[in-house]
């Protein structure tokens, strides 16, 4: 059994506190994701899992075992880096086995569970070469292939997509995914990525400034971000945030926006209160000029053949929706742009903490 569990964490560089007191449990056999802007700790956080930080305060325990104290060697858990950490003199068998051989193995077992992984990974073909013969994405897997061959009881990957391209990112994606489904091996990941963290995860960990700000199923924190840094982050592109008035001067309650004035749900404020009010891109669609709750002028459009992404001036703020391919907009005109009520996030624009309607 291999479930994390992180009791007070905190990590203390001298008198600057890079990690605040997380809380945190892994379950045996769960993929979670650390994710977040650079400088956030979530790298800091895994290396400490890892045994390659010290913890300055808090507990750690790996399979109900306390490990503060605890070698990395000895914490039964392998680690794929960002940039491979390949020998480059040896074979990729060997890079892949090498682990093994510091443990004593027999030659004969070291090859057979090289050859394993190597299957697993569909790099069997590569094992004669070297790291400099292979592309970014097939080093990587064989960096992949030096983790698995040694069976943990924990997998710890340090952001080990960020220098491959992006068609490559989205196959070691896949290759990722699958390979966690095949081994079942428990599983932290870190990424500065959101697209990774969604596709990837079933449980993200948004941290910043050293703190876990949201932690959950990846839809929950799309559809219901408790800040608006995580709106922000989580979703891409990222979310519109747009100042707003609250309105109660009819029978419905107004946000209005610019010009704008938009229904929307009540909120537990007063009248003429400003909020941030967020929608996705992806949650706005084109309509007529008469019928638009919305009515701004395009300032670039991109059009991506699945999709045209239309940046907007709205009053001053700028506003992008994600529009049908089959919209035909051009600079400096103005369109209107609808949505429903029920997608908007409404934020404190003191705190950033999210506002429930009532």
């Amino acid at each position: 059994m291999a479930e994390v569990r992180l009791e007070g964490i905190v990590k203390d560089y001298g008198g600057f506190r890079a990690i605040h007191d997380v809380d945190l449990d892994v379950a045996d056999g769960e993929f979670v994701v650390f994710v977040g802007p650079s400088g956030c700790g979530k790298s800091t956080l895994l290396r400490m899992i890892a045994g390659l930080e010290e913890i300055s305060a808090g507990r750690l325990t790996i399979g109900g075992r306390l490990v503060n104290e605890v070698e990395p060697r000895d914490r039964d858990v392998a680690m794929v880096f960002q940039d491979y950490a390949l020998y480059p003199h040896m074979t990729i068998a060997e890079n892949i086995g090498f682990g093994l051989r510091m443990r004593d193995w027999k030659k004969s077992d070291i090859e057979r569970k090289v050859l394993e992984s190597a299957r697993i990974l569909q790099i069997e073909s590569l094992l004669d070469r070297r790291p400099a013969q292979l592309s970014g994405g097939q080093r990587q897997r064989a960096a992949m292939g030096r983790a698995i061959v040694r069976e943990p009881s924990l997998f710890l990957f340090d952001e080990p997509l960020s220098n491959l391209d992006a068609k490559l990112r989205v196959e070691m994606r896949t290759q990722i995914k699958r390979l966690h489904a095949m081994l079942g091996t428990t599983t932290i990941y870190v990424t500065h990525d959101q697209t990774e963290a969604l596709t990837l995860a079933d449980r993200v960990v948004v941290l910043d400034e050293g703190r876990v700000v949201q932690e959950g199923h990846p839809l929950e924190l799309y559809e219901r971000p408790n800040c608006r840094f995580v709106g922000e982050f989580i979703g891409s592109p990222q979310m519109n945030i747009l100042d707003a008035v609250i309105d109660r001067t009819g029978a419905q309650t107004m946000i209005r926006v610019g010009a704008a004035s938009v229904p929307i749900h009540d909120l537990p404020l007063p009248d003429a209160t400003h909020v941030d009010v967020g929608i996705r891109p992806e949650h706005i669609y084109w309509t007529s000029l008469d019928e638009g709750l919305l009515t701004p002028k395009i300032d670039v459009y991109e059009p991506l053949g699945s999709d045209t992404m239309a940046i907007c001036d709205l009053d001053g703020q700028e506003l992008t929706a994600r529009l049908d391919p089959k919209v035909r907009i051009k600079r400096n005109e103005f369109i209107g742009l609808g949505f429903d009520a029920d997608n908007l996030h409404f934020f404190d624009p003191r705190d950033g903490a999210r506002i429930k309607p009532v």
